[in-house]
């Protein structure tokens, strides 16, 4: 197994060796989404794209959800680790394992139930409402494979391997390609089979994850009679993860309020909308991936009490949110018309790529804000203040609806643009001085 201390070694390589793989193997978990997309776009039409668009901001309030409990967990998991505390390690990852099981099962019996009111409160157009329920209820069948993968991958990645998930994500990845490639665009199965595809790859990715683990790493492997919760460990675990889990669900949950504006536009503004937010996920993927690393080596170097070490990995990663920022502003740019080409046929549908050129000129610009504030953000899960991180991710997400719904009427689409910089603003006008005085604060009370 490739751990990794992060308490010693070159800061730069530690968290550039730590992140690559986690941009990796994220990409991969939202090609699961995009395949569907341009599959759907391509094979079947506008509707199916703007179906498979107004499920996606549903289903990404479970997954980042449960990724955010996961995440908690995770910064127990990496200051046990930096602490040589492996008895309490495998303790924290059985009552992760067992109560969040227990918990996502009944969380997709009650997603499952209400499916049919809640695409009714979002203003779905009535052609696309049972593509669109029938298509969340199968996707919602595989969250409790999606909570395991997470709960097993994060305990991976405390101990410093961000590599082995990579590999079952690009797995599964290519296995949901190629059952879409087959059965939607050469069979002409409609949507219903891309949602089936969807959660057989989410399925593997969570085998993948547990058979392996049970078979070579001894040091997560759990014994059935250590299947059980620690009460003490679980309420430490809900006051790290409920907290993450709530920040982390903020922003789909902004996401779904901007959809139902969205939906009042018509089908063409629907898709096009719906493909420039998969390439925003795309973009904003490896900004929190690097936040993630940060987070990783702050609570590795804060359990092994380096604060100057964890400071300096805080600098370093900052640093590199920056450079990602203007590679990726140049690429977004200069091959807008491109990527919007890959969800939907120009010719066929003109209005959608246009609309979806136009954001894309806009928000490439904007990229720069995500990129500071998820840094900041994962020095705050770093030292365990997760208040922080929700309070300004609410800031942000809250500002950025209430604008959406001032600018759109106005700006269309790309009014959304304009709403989403004037809440990353904010939300640094909050991170930055809750900062400077918990840094000072901290580096006086080390001395």
């Amino acid at each position: 197994m490739a751990v990794m201390d992060m308490t010693k070694g070159s800061i730069v390589r530690s968290l550039v060796s730590y992140t690559i793989p986690l941009v990796l193997g994220n990409l991969f978990q939202l090609a699961y989404n995009v395949v569907d997309s341009m599959i759907a776009g391509h094979f079947i039409g506008a509707g199916a794209l703007a179906a498979t668009g107004m499920a996606s901001p549903v289903m990404n309030i479970l997954i980042f959800g449960i990724s955010g409990i996961c995440i908690g967990a995770g910064v127990l998991m990496s200051n046990f680790f930096g602490s040589k505390d492996m008895a309490r390690l495998k303790r924290e990852l059985s009552t992760l394992l067992v109560s969040g099981t227990l918990f996502s099962i009944v969380l997709t019996a009650l997603a499952i139930a209400f499916t049919n009111p809640l695409l009714r409160l979002l203003n779905v157009p009535a052609d696309l409402h049972h593509d669109t329920a029938v298509y969340l209820r199968i996707i919602f069948i595989g969250v409790p494979f999606t909570y395991f993968y997470n709960a097993l991958s994060q305990a991976l990645k405390s101990v410093g391997d961000s590599k082995t998930p990579l590999k079952f994500l690009m797995a599964s990845s290519v296995l949901n390609c190629g059952l879409d490639l087959f059965f939607v665009g050469y069979m002409g199965f409609g949507i219903t089979c891309s949602a089936v595809t969807t959660t057989v790859a989410q399925a593997a990715s969570s085998l993948l994850c547990f058979a392996y683990i049970y078979r070579k790493v001894p040091l997560l492997s759990l014994r059935t009679d250590e299947l059980k919760i620690d009460r003490s460990l679980l309420r430490t675990t809900l006051s790290y993860g409920t907290v993450t889990a709530l920040q982390q669900s903020v922003q789909p949950i902004g996401k779904l309020l901007i959809q139902s504006c969205v939906n009042t536009l018509g089908t063409a503004v629907i898709a096009a909308y719906n493909a420039v937010t998969r390439i925003d996920d795309f973009a904003y993927t490896p900004e929190q991936n690097i936040s993630h690393a940060m987070t990783t080596f702050i609570a590795q170097n804060r359990g092994a009490g380096d604060r100057k070490r964890a400071y300096a990995g805080f600098a370093r990663g900052m640093l590199i949110e920056v450079i990602y920022f203007i590679i990726l502003c140049a690429v977004v740019y200069s091959l807008k018309g491109i990527i919007m080409s890959l969800f939907i046929d120009p010719e066929k549908s003109p209005l959608v790529v246009e609309e979806g050129v136009t954001y894309l000129s806009i928000m490439s610009f904007f990229y720069i804000f995500p990129a500071l504030t998820n840094g900041v953000q994962g020095f705050f899960r770093g030292v365990g203040k997760m208040k922080i991180t929700l309070i300004s991710t609410f800031i942000q997400a809250s500002l950025r609806v209430i604008f959406t719904f001032i600018l759109v009427p106005y700006y269309g689409i790309h009014g959304i643009c304009y709403a989403c910089v004037i809440g990353w603003i904010c939300m640094l006008l909050f991170e930055v001085p809750c900062y400077c005085i918990f840094r000072s604060k901290d580096l006086k009370a080390a001395v």
